[in-house]
């Protein structure tokens, strides 16, 4: 039996390849190829399955149908890159009626129309099962604004583009409570974050016009387990410092604990976490904030040759190392 997704995903990774054009294969956020002598194209899928992924009593149809994109979509900010087409494969139960499909498509349409991402194909099939939605997205990046996993290096800042844990807070919401219950402005914030993400398509294209090197993954299944992939995929250790973490205000009533379980593990927040060269830190930040947005610097890359994630929550208590406890589907069966 499958116990580990991350590791069967290893196993099936072909060790070598046929085309020329192939920028990177499987091992990041999304795949590269070589289009031509100034762009790479960009390509990633996700897929959504009811029950597993979501249930009727978290996400309206509508909900469902943005959420689909907007998690691919923040695969291609991971990469820096432009978004221009995507295609949905839909596996339709008996259960599901023309209204509420036709809802989901209108909450993709949504979101692609912020994103000028145009809906070019796709397949529709019944099952017998429940609804099962994939979505890929196709975009583009200037070649050799590789914003890779790999590229960290000892002695870079580590940063994130934005707070963590509001969207684990608000499932959690959801399935106490589903979303017809009646929530404060502060809970209704918290579900709007679980259920309708916002990619950092903006943030990444802004990370990839740098001339830095820049590694970068989306938050999609926690923090420690993002982070894990970058120091894997680079070969170094991480250290952050739990003080540096931002804590969002909308979680203010919940204990220190459960908000680091939150920040850490929770996942499905769709901001960026990667590393710069230290120095180079300073002048990423202040181009952010000449566009409005916000990076946090929150440790530091240690050594190179052993892969590790560190939390430092005193300086004087030994630091913790954290893993992969995301979800992880063949654990969670």
């Amino acid at each position: 039996m499958l116990q580990d997704e991350f590791e069967w995903i290893k196993s099936i990774t072909p060790n070598t390849s046929h085309q020329k054009e192939l920028v990177m294969g499987i091992g990041d956020d999304a795949a590269l190829w070589s289009v031509n002598n100034e762009l790479d194209q960009v390509i990633c899928v996700d897929t959504m399955v009811e029950g597993v992924h979501f249930i009727r009593d978290t996400l309206s149809p509508h909900q469902l149908g943005y959420k689909a994109l907007a998690v691919n979509l923040s695969d291609l900010g991971a990469m820096g890159a432009i978004p221009q087409f995507y295609l949905v494969s839909i596996a339709i139960s008996k259960d599901w009626n023309a209204v509420e499909l036709n809802e989901i498509y209108k909450g993709m349409t949504e979101l692609a129309a912020r994103y000028k991402t145009d809906l070019i194909g796709g397949d529709t099939v019944s099952i017998k099962g429940p609804l099962v939605l994939t979505v890929t997205v196709i975009g583009k990046v200037e070649k050799g604004k590789r914003l890779l996993r790999s590229n960290a290096k000892p002695g870079d800042s580590v940063f994130l583009t934005g707070v963590t844990g509001e969207s684990a807070a608000g499932l959690k919401l959801l399935l106490e409570n589903t979303r017809h219950h009646s929530y404060s402005k502060n809970e209704k914030e918290l579900i709007l974050q679980h259920q309708m993400p916002a990619p950092h398509i903006e943030q990444g294209r802004l990370l990839a016009s740098c001339s830095h090197r820049i590694s970068l993954n989306d938050v999609s299944d926690g923090l420690a387990s993002e982070l894990n992939e970058i120091a894997e995929s680079s070969q170094v250790s991480i250290h952050i410092e739990e003080n540096k973490i931002p804590v969002s205000s909308r979680l203010a009533s919940y204990p220190r604990n459960k908000q680091l379980d939150f920040q850490l593990y929770g996942g499905e927040d769709y901001v960026l976490t990667g590393t710069v060269a230290q120095d180079q830190f300073g002048s990423l930040r202040e181009q952010f904030e000449q566009h409005s947005l916000k990076i946090f610097e929150i440790g530091k890359v240690g050594e190179a040759g052993k892969a590790a994630v560190y939390l430092h929550r005193d300086e004087n208590e030994s630091p913790e190392k954290i893993t992969k406890q995301g979800f992880n589907h063949f654990r969670e069966r």
